[in-house]
């Protein structure tokens, strides 16, 4: 919850119960509860047949790493260069969460765009939150707290929901000659082998324009972190061969990078927060 693992101390709950700040955004957590805007939920992840399982996108911004894990595909970012990071651009088949850009003097040498997903959840989660901060000492309402409500995860349809979404951005993309990041979790990415056609999907190489980079979440010095586990590569065409489906229109680059190009502003610099 807000960052901190089950095991942190009542105290450190309090206070972040009391600040409601999203430690990875350093802003006032998003999740809101329908029926009482003013209370954030700030549930990062829950364990879930024994594993844990990342259900927030702000939760893979730790450190920033995911992104310093894609400078690599800035094939012609060279030293000297800023960077940016540039959030929600719209493009033919929707927004692309974040746009990694290399600029020299606000001009764009290089980009790709990166996108985020984490598990959609059945049910209501709230019930087993309040049972939690009742079992760390914290005062709640007990109603609220039925140990038989609970959630469940919805899989195959958060899977077949970012893999369209993959698609239709895919071919664009391809056509501009840069790179399109999936960021997941490893648990999202076994469903997704073992539910989808990705037998023709293995290894990496730098000229596919859709890279898949899938982090394993565990337990370190009784803090969860987030680390590297694979990545693969592949085309448009491999995309709409898991799916079957066509994409829309492209983007052509001139437009794309004059769009972007009236984003790159001081608070888009992308900041790599220590460890």
């Amino acid at each position: 919850m807000f960052g901190l693992n089950c095991t942190a101390s009542r105290a450190e709950l309090e206070a972040a119960l009391s600040t409601q700040q999203c430690p990875f955004t350093h802003r006032i957590c998003t999740k809101v509860r329908k029926s009482a805007p003013d209370i954030k939920i700030g549930t990062c992840s829950v364990q879930y047949q024994d594993r844990c399982v990342i259900i927030c996108p702000c939760r893979l911004l730790e450190h920033h790493q995911i992104f310093v894990d894609c400078l690599h595909l800035l094939t012609s970012h060279e030293p000297g260069n800023e960077l940016y990071l540039i959030p929600e651009v719209k493009i033919p088949g929707g927004k692309v969460d974040y746009f990694l850009i290399s600029a020299k003097n606000k001009k764009i040498r290089d980009f790709c765009g990166i996108e985020l997903q984490t598990m959609d959840t059945i049910g209501s989660l709230w019930p087993q939150r309040q049972q939690f901060l009742h079992e760390k000492g914290l005062a709640v309402d007990l109603t609220e707290a039925d140990k038989r409500r609970s959630f469940g995860m919805n899989w195959k349809m958060t899977l077949k929901t970012i893999l369209i979404q993959m698609h239709h951005k895919s071919e664009t993309f391809e056509h501009l000659a840069k790179h399109l990041v999936l960021i997941i979790q490893k648990p999202l990415y076994e469903h997704m082998l073992s539910d989808f056609n990705f037998k023709d999907i293995a290894g990496v190489r730098l000229g596919d324009p859709v890279h898949i980079h899938s982090y394993d979440f565990a337990e370190h010095d009784r803090k969860l972190a987030l680390s590297l586990d694979t990545r693969v590569s592949t085309d448009a065409a491999g995309i709409a061969k898991c799916l079957g489906l066509n994409a829309p229109g492209k983007l052509e680059l001139q437009d794309l990078v004059a769009m972007l190009e009236q984003k790159i502003t001081a608070e888009h610099r992308l900041i790599i927060f220590p460890t």
